[in-house]
């Protein structure tokens, strides 16, 4: 959603909402075949006048042996949300995916549902269950109370129920994200935790817990010191301890926080590190949320964008934390992507871990956007994404590698906080060890509509050993904790 600050957005009177002519858009699967380099395998159906076509942003995948899904907002709104949040799955490690959009959601689906806009999708699987959850936000409006936490299941990945509900308490949830506990041995096998916040009050982290394989959640809990948090990403480790990597409400530090018990308490917050990050430059929406995932081993490693090993803080690079225990964290370690000093600038990073690996033998994918040149204007900004990989657990890595762009960033999806590719990202191992992830790539707009789509690789990526490491970089920035604007939805 579009803001301006922590304490002062959201706060403006209700905006009237025009609501267009109701669309019967069909929910039915479609297939996308493997070609070229990415492949498209989403593409915005909508045609409701009050949002942006044709325009995807903001995906999350999540992987459970053959099957991956990814998920999206569809038909972005100016001032927040989109016309309904999309589905892309594969069956078959990625050779091939069908792409719908979740029914009974907002008044564009099909069945239509109550809500006048949907926002920031996470998606998770059950496997006591064996049932897929993708959790979402449903906007009754631009900027205006309530939002709630919804969730949608299915048994495939591939045809979903309408959806319930997480919390509707008629307070202004915001930036959700699901995980459930899928270890057999663990105590709380089959618990699923949704995080989320509560802008009605002072951003107030919120966990609830689902027993049922998501059909009903059980009501919000916070830390035990109250977090103002936002952008988290719950993880379950082998024993069943669910670790919450997370930003600070003004993204100004990642903290962290945990529960031992399947939920019923959650422990105070500690802090992983603050937040030294260069203004992105263009105009382009991009909060610093962190990417977190888990190995085999119960080992969590968490990124984001940071300028601290930049001389003077004139660029980004991608950053990485690591815990056994979701107290004690590492120092802070350069991502291996470009050299110290090269210019370019790095953000809105994901992580992907194939957790058939783990320890010194973990293999990581690490996807970002990026600037070639960090000093750019909206005209010139070119905009590109990215990766890098390691077999060794993040000690070394391979050279980077081109995934998507150029883009120019007027082709991106307008929002009040800048153009938009998304506030996070995402890459999911499958079974045969290649991993996926969710490319929101750009073209040229043509006939008054924009081509901004959800694209994959192709035949996925290698986790590449490599020999690039950055053990001997030295913190050179002497930047403080940047003021980033808080963004939802």
């Amino acid at each position: 959603m579009s803001v301006t600050s922590l304490f002062s957005k959201r706060s403006r009177a209700a905006l009237a909402l025009t609501i267009a002519i109701l669309f019967a858009l069909s929910t039915a699967a479609t297939t996308f075949a493997a070609g070229g380099g990415i492949t498209q395998i989403s593409s915005d159906p909508y045609t409701n006048s009050s949002s942006q076509h044709k325009t995807q942003v903001e995906p999350d995948t999540f992987s459970f042996g053959s099957t991956e899904v990814m998920v999206f907002q569809s038909g972005r709104f100016t001032d927040g949300g989109s016309s309904n949040i999309g589905f892309a799955t594969s069956t078959d490690n990625g050779t091939t995916w069908k792409s719908g959009f979740m029914p009974g959601s907002t008044i564009y689906a099909t069945p239509p549902g109550k809500y006048a806009r949907a926002s920031d999708p996470s998606v998770a699987y059950d496997a006591k269950h064996k049932i897929w959850i993708v959790s979402w936000l449903g906007l009754t409006g631009p900027g205006v109370p309530p939002v709630d936490v919804l969730v949608s299941r299915s048994t495939d990945g591939l045809t979903w129920k309408n959806p319930v509900t997480v919390s509707a308490r008629g307070q202004f949830y915001d930036k959700n994200w699901s995980v459930c506990d899928s270890t057999p041995t663990s105590k709380f096998f089959g618990h699923c935790y949704t995080e989320f916040d509560n802008f009605s009050n002072n951003n107030l982290v919120q966990m609830s817990t689902s027993t049922d394989g998501g059909k009903t959640w059980g009501a919000p809990k916070t830390t035990a010191n109250n977090a103002c948090v936002i952008g988290g990403q719950p993880l379950v480790q082998p024993s069943g301890t669910v670790i919450v990597p997370i930003d600070d409400c003004f993204e100004s530090s990642v903290i962290a926080f945990k529960s031992t018990n399947g939920g019923t308490s959650w422990s105070s917050t500690v802090t992983v590190s603050t937040i030294s990050a260069h203004s992105v430059a263009g105009g382009i929406r991009s909060p610093d949320l962190p990417s977190a995932e888990i190995d085999k081993a119960g080992k969590v490693y968490v990124v984001w964008y940071d300028c601290r090993f930049e001389t003077s803080c004139s660029a980004n690079d991608i950053v990485m934390s690591t815990s056994t225990n979701g107290t004690t964290w590492t120092a802070v370690k350069r991502v291996a992507t470009d050299p110290v000093g090269s210019g370019v600038d790095h953000f809105l990073p994901s992580i992907g871990i194939d957790k058939t690996t783990g320890g010194t033998t973990a293999h990581l994918i690490v996807t970002y956007y990026y600037y070639p040149k960090a000093n750019c204007s909206p005209s010139t900004c070119q905009l590109d994404e990215g990766y890098v990989s390691s077999t060794n657990g993040g000690k070394t890595w391979s050279t980077p590698h081109q995934l998507a762009g150029p883009m120019t960033l007027s082709w991106l999806a307008a929002t009040t906080q800048g153009t938009m590719v998304g506030d996070y990202f995402s890459t999911s191992f499958v079974g045969t060890g290649k991993a996926f992830t969710a490319i929101i790539n750009a073209t040229a707009p043509s006939g008054g509509l924009f081509n901004e789509g959800t694209y994959t690789n192709v035949s996925g990526l290698n986790a590449l050993g490599g020999n690039v490491s950055s053990d001997n970089d030295l913190v050179r920035s002497s930047h403080p904790a940047s003021a980033i604007v808080h963004t939802s939805f």
